[in-house]
């Protein structure tokens, strides 16, 4: 009986040690005062495999890209030492949310969170495929236990009366973050094929996808935290931002109109951008936040900064392309690189 009564006892005393052990360690990240979101363009992150059901022939081993197995573990580090990189200077368990986008399936996710500097950061996502031809999609990454989902679904958009190819779905999730319920919508818009003036009524017909979703939100709950962010290949400044989403630079318009608060136009004045082409800088992966998230007296979070990831060892530091962002490939050679965008970040702070 003695000896049952200390099995017991063991037992018992090792589940508490483990649930405080829990507890101290969402404690810690709730109590450190800060928290970060992050997004992040990962390049034509897909799997080897052939898919039948999609155009991603060049992405195999016989492929133009010579794609094989040992690439893509060299990818899929590649893409993990990034993002176990993002935010560290605030955070150093890292993001709590990261929507990624050009990501093929689960097994390029998994493979992904497998490698050694990710491990052990409980991260967990969610996905669903698309209707891009190439099968490329979007999903989120979430830290468990900061991060509780609470439902996921894809949000079509659709270009038919543009007479054009299916673009990527939007994911709408909705969850809870650190105590504060979040409706996080992850963007990968139509690209600017043909150029910005001709592809821009595909981005407009994204935009107004997300625009109508966040309005039935706000209707419910005026003061609801919502997160939108993405791939927009638009700039802060183009219409499908400013016109159909009615994003503002402006905190104080922001709050007094119950707008979209849009961080990534002063970067974007001064140049800063998260991808480079032909010299040009362009600020296309924003997070956008609803009006909620300026006020400090609104839930448990409240936002603080914003920031370009642009670290020393995500830059070209050589030849024709110093200062860009270092790529996977050029053209279809592998140079062991990262990604042709920088990620971007937000920091929220706890509030008083």
């Amino acid at each position: 009986m003695q000896a049952i009564l200390n099995t017991r006892f063991y037992f018992w005393t090792w589940c508490l040690i483990v649930c405080c052990f829990c507890m101290h360690s969402t404690a810690q990240n709730t109590n450190s005062g800060s928290c970060a979101i992050a997004f992040y363009n990962l390049e034509n992150f897909f799997n080897p495999e052939d898919n039948p059901l999609t155009d991603d022939d060049d992405f195999t081993p016989e492929g133009k890209n010579r794609y094989t197995e040992k690439v893509f573990e060299q990818k899929a580090s590649n893409m993990a030492r990034a993002i176990a990189a993002l935010a560290k200077d605030v955070e150093q368990e890292g993001p709590a949310l990261i929507g990624i986008c050009e990501v093929e399936d689960d097994k390029a996710i998994k493979k992904m969170l497998s490698m050694p500097v990710l491990r052990d950061k409980h991260y967990r996502f969610v996905r669903f495929d698309g209707p891009d031809h190439r099968g490329i999609n979007v999903a989120l990454l979430y830290r468990n236990p900061y991060f509780k989902l609470i439902h996921a679904q894809s949000l079509h958009i659709d270009l038919k009366h543009l007479e054009t190819a299916p673009t990527r779905d939007i994911l709408f999730v909705k969850g809870v973050l650190l105590g504060d319920t979040v409706f996080v919508f992850i963007n990968h818009w139509p690209a600017r094929s043909g150029g910005q003036a001709a592809s821009e009524p595909k981005r407009k017909a994204a935009a107004a996808v997300n625009k109508n979703a966040i309005n039935q939100i706000l209707v419910q709950n005026p003061k609801a935290k919502i997160i939108l962010m993405g791939d927009l290949n638009d700039d802060p400044i183009n219409a499908s931002i400013q016109e159909v989403l009615g994003a503002t630079s402006q905190d104080s318009k922001a709050l007094e109109q119950n707008l979209l608060f849009n961080p990534w136009f002063e970067f974007y004045q001064k140049g800063i951008g998260s991808l480079c082409y032909q010299d040009r800088w362009n600020l296309f992966d924003q997070i956008l936040l609803s009006a909620a998230w300026l006020d400090p007296h609104v839930g448990i979070w409240h936002y603080d900064k914003a920031r370009v990831f642009n670290e020393h060892f995500l830059r070209t530091v050589f030849g024709k392309y110093k200062g860009y962002p270092h790529r996977s490939y050029s053209g279809s050679q592998w140079i062991n690189g990262y990604s042709d965008h920088f990620p971007t970040i937000i920091y929220l702070k706890k509030n008083p």
